[in-house]
């Protein structure tokens, strides 16, 4: 049921430019949350470019504990929000703003993105979750880090073979993260969250990123006109990132799965599954759907309105 309300609402969105369509977003999953937002946080260097125009502002996320989910059982279609748990994070830093077209072109070589935005400060999007891996470790390269993801052994992209397209791949599927490593990476779920609700203890209790007036900080089905918008427009969240609610949805490294009502440290999400996590919700979506806890998820290989930001140790 979740996932026909969600098919009803945002897919098969078709945006005219220059006579080419794009079709609109896709994905499944409850809503949840009240949040908030912290203290600002410091901001981490980006390093050398290599001859690559790729710079991505990081800031710090300093870590702590937080209450992960929405206890509110009162917002529709929220069940997989809860149990609300206790989440416990090291320290990490996160882009500023999600990745834009100007950077994703810089890295990958093209811009994937058409229809509704189109500029080098809009965000990326028509980005699957394995894009966004390949995008990772070319930039980290780039940075002189050391590349988070490994298939077959390698990290080095060019042996991966093509980007699947069609739903799951086993051998992209069983990427593992390196131990020890520096370079860029998604966000774990509980990352995303705790960045989003303003870090340890969700201090200002938000119902969006940064504030409880969704249209102070998100660009959402109530006031983008359908297309998205150059990033960081909006009034950040106190941890100074913007765009953590509407704009383009944002792909998280965990496969979907259940909460557990134990605490947790560090949680890396399910060990396995069919779909990826996906939060925000973007341009196209409604105003519960862009909530801080918020949970959506699609098949890796969706390239619709996803988009994502980066962290790093």
């Amino acid at each position: 049921m979740i996932a026909a309300l969600i098919s009803s609402l945002i897919a098969a969105v078709v945006v005219n430019d220059n006579g080419g369509g794009t079709g609109g977003t896709g994905g499944t999953g409850g809503t949840g949350g009240t949040g908030g937002t912290g203290g600002t946080g410091g901001t981490g260097g980006t390093g050398g470019t290599g001859g690559i125009n790729a710079e991505i502002e990081m800031i710090s996320v300093p870590g702590g504990s937080f209450q992960m989910g929405n206890p509110d059982t009162s917002i529709e279609y929220s069940d997989n929000e809860r149990p609300v748990h206790t989440v416990t994070l090291t320290e990490f830093y996160m882009s500023k703003t999600e990745v834009t077209q100007a950077q994703y072109q810089a890295v990958m070589g093209s811009n994937p993105a058409s229809g509704y935005g189109v500029g080098s400060n809009y965000p990326v999007y028509h980005v699957s979750w394995y894009d966004a891996l390949v995008f990772c470790n070319k930039l980290s390269i780039v940075k002189g880090l050391t590349p988070a993801y490994r298939i077959n052994n390698s990290t080095d992209t060019a042996v991966w073979g093509s980007v699947p397209t069609d739903n799951n791949d086993a051998t992209w599927d069983a990427v593992e993260v390196v131990s020890g490593s520096t370079g860029y990476r998604l966000p774990t779920e509980a990352q995303w969250e705790y960045a989003a609700k303003g870090g340890n203890g969700s201090p200002e209790n938000y119902t969006y990123a940064g504030s409880n007036t969704v249209g102070d900080v998100a660009w959402y089905d109530g006031n983008s006109g359908n297309t998205t918008h150059a990033v960081g427009t909006k009034a950040p969240n106190g941890l100074g990132l913007y765009d953590m609610s509407g704009n383009v949805s944002e792909w998280c490294w965990d496969w979907d799965g259940s909460y557990s009502s134990e605490a947790q440290t560090d949680p890396t999400g399910a060990s396995s599954g069919s779909y990826r996590v996906f939060r925000d919700g973007s341009c196209f979506f409604p105003a519960r759907f862009v909530r801080s806890a918020y949970r959506g998820n699609v098949t890796p290989s969706n390239r619709n309105d996803v988009g994502f930001r980066l962290v790093r140790p």
